[in-house]
């Protein structure tokens, strides 16, 4: 609506008012705000820098000047909504200079009560360490795996096309080619968008199964054959929950399902998509299993793993004596955290259910631990990962890879609006209103895509050898500290002890496990979840 009104004064205002002013000639006094008004306007159409100016122009200018004038007056818009915090301003910041290769320094120290309860650091070396670049990569790919995949440290988390747009997924995935990461596709479906800058793909299989789906809802293992095969897309991710929204379905509004999105799909235009809140393809651990090895062998022996967010213990115990039980590993899992985002999600779910990133990766650790696995199966974790410290503290407590979708999208220009389930995003990510979509410049953001993966990962190599470590391997639960109450402090792995490997196999369970884990390991089953 404000680019229409724009263009009605651009176009129809200032030849009116010309000829107005040839009738009467203090009409005149007019062109001294309409021409600027005209100038300012064209300027901010024809930027590439600005998704909100592109969409709105002249009054876009507005929210700029907030912030020049203070900060927390943007602050104090975004974040005080207790539900729509993912990040603080200096870390939202911090994300934004390095996405455009501007400073990234801030002066007068820290910005964090070093004594508040919750708080998280690292302790440096007096004998700093210099990291070789390899170590910012780690193959993705275990034992029964024939085509593993090198993969960055940090990638782009789950984000669907219909969730954004086609733009906002090319220029994240041109930054991936730029940058050699991977970019995951989301439940959504592999579209042509994901396709046509060739960037690696990590194909998502969620519960509607779309790109692999038949008319009535169900897994296409020959459409799945094909579209696997293809040389861009590099492993296969089996969603079974997200952090956000856990047991509950994906949904895209019937505002953004347009007849594209419903080809790609295979699902019928302008209605509502709400995926099952549990997969068709199998119901228990097991078949979980032979499901992951279908999946290998249909794709032509590449990755596949699972993603979940972890609820009740039991259940994914249930898995891990699956593993054992039939003798297939799952290449990679991917733990979401309860505090994981998306575009549609009741409030209750997404504050209320599933297990915080940090407790959730030292229990899948574990619990792989014990089973003697954890060397053949990569952690993938995603959850408010945005800075190198991030992925310091994320690796150490037992993650691999770390995928980031948030920050990725500040990257592209989202301001976080929290208008992605409503189809009129400012910026022109997260909508299918293609005049919309037009703000984001592919050229122009999949190039800060690209800065910020890198940045972050030199970020992440410069802390590891601050600390005093050459390897990525060394990191450990020891090396992160949280202060605790009464001014206390203690490590993670103080918290959670790192279990031995094959300890959960063995008569006996360690001294030092907690009741309710061995109650939900006995109690767990490879039949039922």
């Amino acid at each position: 609506m404000v680019r229409k009104l724009y263009y009605i004064i651009a176009f129809l205002g200032l030849p009116l008012t010309l000829i107005l002013g040839f009738q009467w000639p203090p009409a005149f006094w007019l062109l001294v705000l309409i021409i600027p008004y005209c100038l300012v306007g064209w300027h901010d159409l024809a930027t590439k820098k600005h998704n909100v100016l592109n969409n709105y122009p002249v009054l876009g200018h507005f929210r700029y000047l907030f912030e020049f004038i203070s900060p927390e007056i943007r602050q104090y818009f975004v974040e005080t909504n207790e539900s729509g915090r993912p990040f603080n301003r200096i870390t939202r910041a911090l994300v934004y200079s390095r996405a455009k290769g501007a400073q990234d320094t801030l002066p007068f120290g820290t910005q964090f009560d070093l004594m508040k309860v919750g708080y998280h650091r690292v302790n440096h070396s007096l004998a700093p360490k210099a990291v070789e670049a390899c170590e910012g990569r780690v193959t993705l790919g275990g034992p029964q795996c024939d085509k593993p995949y090198n993969a960055s440290r940090l990638n782009v988390s789950a984000m669907s096309f219909g969730a954004l747009s086609s733009n906002a997924i090319r220029a994240l995935n041109g930054g991936a080619v730029d940058g050699n990461f991977a970019h995951n596709t989301g439940e959504g479906g592999l579209s042509p968008h994901h396709l046509a800058e060739g960037g690696d793909i990590i194909w998502q299989i969620g519960t509607g199964y779309f790109g692999c789906r038949t008319q009535d809802g169900h897994f296409d293992k020959d459409t799945f054959s094909k579209n696997a095969q293809k040389d861009a897309v590099k492993a296969i991710e089996i969603k079974l929950s997200q952090g956000a929204k856990p047991s509950h379905g994906g949904v895209l509004p019937a505002a953004k399902v347009d007849e594209e999105i419903a080809q790609i799909r295979g699902v019928e235009p302008h209605k509502d998509v709400i995926s099952p809140p549990a997969h068709s393809a199998f119901n228990s651990p097991t078949a979980l299993m032979s499901f992951v090895g279908q999946l290998r062998e249909l794709s032509g022996g590449k990755p596949v793993g699972f993603k979940l967010c972890i609820g009740n213990h039991q259940e994914f115990m249930a898995i891990c004596k699956a593993m054992l039980t039939t003798g297939i590993l799952p290449d990679f899992i991917t733990v979401d955290g309860a505090e994981g985002g998306t575009g549609a999600a009741p409030v209750e779910y997404s504050n209320r259910l599933g297990t915080p990133l940090n407790e959730a990766l030292v229990f899948v650790d574990n619990c792989l631990r014990g089973i003697g696995v954890r060397g053949k199966i990569r952690i993938i974790c995603s959850g408010k990962v945005a800075t190198g410290y991030d992925m310091i503290e994320k690796i150490a407590l037992g993650a691999d890879i770390c995928n980031s979708a948030r920050a990725m999208l500040f990257a592209v220009g989202c301001i976080q609006s929290l208008q992605c389930n409503t189809n009129h995003c400012p910026t022109g990510i997260a909508t299918q209103d293609s005049v919309r979509a037009r703000a984001v410049n592919i050229p122009e953001k999949r190039v800060r895509v690209h800065r910020y993966h890198d940045a972050t990962i030199k970020s992440f190599l410069d802390i590891l050898g601050a600390m005093g470590h050459e390897h990525v391997d060394d990191l450990q639960r020891k090396h992160i500290r949280r202060r605790m109450a009464d001014e206390y402090e203690t490590s993670y792995e103080d918290l959670f002890p790192t279990l031995a490997d094959n300890a959960l196999l063995g008569p006996d369970m360690p001294p030092n496990l907690a009741p309710d884990f061995i109650a939900d390991w006995t109690q767990a089953s490879p039949d039922h979840f």
